[in-house]
């Protein structure tokens, strides 16, 4: 009888204890539900980049989801509004071109407004950057730069966005930034796995960047983490460090060095009413005042400058001359180092592919040379495209505005001097480098870059949805406290009664 009751205590005990073990267990359960299968909705964020460049603005909308992937944003382009008018660097010496660049810049921000959702307009920052059109004004009259940018940021702060700043961006960080962008879009910081998570992709190098603007070019690419200097830049990007190499040439982007040929063509004549060029295409001429060259800190004004002096240049196509021309705008001799691109500026060896746009792509393209080339057929398109006579080239070339298709001589000729005599690029590494202008139907430049650098210094919108409405959460909550609380009570009075 006694090891009977025994026994029906210890089953007491071991129910009530069971009862314990299942309360606690489903409170658990339903504050771990509640967290983790919490969905979280996260609003669209949108940022403006406004890119400034030597030769005219663009406005870049774009928009990624609050959450952050490894403390970068996700960002997309959903807008490219160019602004009517010539660059802001142009500015405040003409006001009928001022009214014009002002026009421009209000027809497409009141564009980038309308296709904001309203209550976004006043989190959304909006930042202005000037490239090497204002970096050569700053130097030349800082006043002037100055005023500029003043009336820029004032026009700016009226808009009902977050306006941040109007700046000059430095070349070492317009060469970054597109490096940044390239890669982004190329799918080499993260890709999705199969449970939709992003990771940085296994085994996948990062692509080297080389931009060609109209005053400046700039070149970029990832090197060992070993090597250290003023060009060499560590940056985190998704979580992990890159150390990249980052060079910015002033006054030798395609506009800036196609008048420092000019200039050489000019010094070589001795009459200035009849000036052979032998980059123009045979059939060729033009007539120009001594400004168009000068007025620039990349020129340096001859003894007796008229800026009011016209020159009259006659086109000869004589490709061999012409680049005999470009290679002297360059100093390939000076190096103090065990490897210097052009200039005396060290850079290590290029390796890797590589994505040049911009001036680089337009140029390839008007040879017909886009995407990937060899470099000797590379070579021979630019023969044969400088020795078409006009004529013949705007037949060929009707997609191409005269104002530009008589300058694809000098350019192609450039490119060609600046990535193997300057980069050195030989037959090898030239067929790593692919001409493009887009990538993912993206424009390919600094302002995407420098878009996913600042979108990681803005905070997240999330909405919570539990899966479990506070009322219920609550109850659930309270219940399972309770029955945890009164078998905890059994559990202490079956023990004592076990005791006496």
């Amino acid at each position: 009888m006694a090891s009977k009751q025994q026994m029906g205590y210890k089953c007491r005990i071991a129910g009530v204890l069971l009862l314990l073990l299942a309360s606690i267990a489903a409170l658990v359960a339903v504050a771990v539900i509640q967290d983790t299968w919490t969905s979280k909705e996260y609003s669209l964020e949108y940022g403006i980049v406004i890119d400034s460049g030597s030769s005219r603005s663009n406005v870049h909308l774009y928009k990624w989801p609050g959450e952050k992937r490894n403390e970068t944003g996700e960002v997309t382009e959903i807008m490219n509004c160019k602004v009517a008018g010539n660059g802001i660097s142009e500015m405040k010496v003409d006001p009928e071109k001022d009214a014009k660049s002002w026009k421009g810049f209000k027809e497409c921000m009141d564009n980038i407004t309308k296709a904001i959702p309203a209550k976004k307009h006043k989190t959304t920052p909006l930042f202005l950057g000037a490239t090497a059109g204002m970096r050569l004004l700053h130097e030349k009259d800082e006043q002037r730069s100055n005023e500029i940018l003043a009336s820029l940021t004032e026009y700016l702060r009226s808009l009902p966005f977050n306006f941040h700043n109007a700046s000059i961006i430095t070349g070492q960080e317009e060469g970054l930034y597109g490096w940044v962008t390239v890669n982004y879009l190329m799918g080499n910081f993260l890709e999705k796995n199969l449970w939709n998570t992003y990771v940085r992709p296994e085994g996948k190098n990062t692509v080297g960047s080389m931009d060609l603007g109209g005053a400046s070019t700039q070149i970029a690419f990832a090197v060992q983490d070993d090597l250290s200097g003023p060009d060499y830049l560590h940056v985190k990007l998704y979580g992990y460090p890159y150390n990249v190499y980052a060079h910015s040439f002033l006054c030798y982007g395609k506009n800036e060095a196609d008048k420092r040929v000019l200039d050489k063509v000019v010094q070589e004549s001795s009459d200035p009413t009849y000036i052979i060029n032998p980059c123009y295409p045979e059939g060729f001429n033009t007539t120009f005042k001594a400004s168009y060259i000068y007025d620039t800190e990349c020129t340096k004004k001859p003894d007796g400058y008229n800026p009011d002096q016209e020159l009259f240049l006659v086109g000869t196509a004589d490709p061999d001359m012409c680049g005999s021309i470009v290679k002297s705008i360059f100093d390939f001799k000076t190096c103090n180092s065990s490897q210097c691109s052009l200039n005396g500026v060290e850079q290590p060896p290029v390796t890797g592919d590589f994505m040049a746009y911009a001036g680089f792509f337009f140029t390839s393209r008007a040879l017909g040379m886009n995407g990937t080339s060899d470099l000797d057929q590379f070579n021979s398109s630019i023969t044969k495209f400088c020795n078409t006579n006009w004529t013949e080239l705007r037949a060929e070339k009707t997609w191409i505005n005269e104002r530009y298709l008589k300058t694809y001589c000098f350019a192609a000729h450039y490119v060609f001097t600046l990535l193997v005599d300057g980069y050195k690029f030989d037959k090898e590494t030239w067929k790593n480098i692919d001409f493009q202008r887009e990538v993912k139907n993206t424009t390919i430049g600094w302002s995407l870059g420098y878009m996913l650098s600042m979108s990681n210094m803005i905070p997240s919108e999330v909405k919570y949805t539990p899966p479990m409405t506070d009322p219920v959460f609550a109850g659930l909550v309270f219940l399972f406290s309770a029955l945890t609380i009164v078998t905890v009570v059994f559990v202490f009075i079956i023990l004592i009664r076990t005791c006496y």
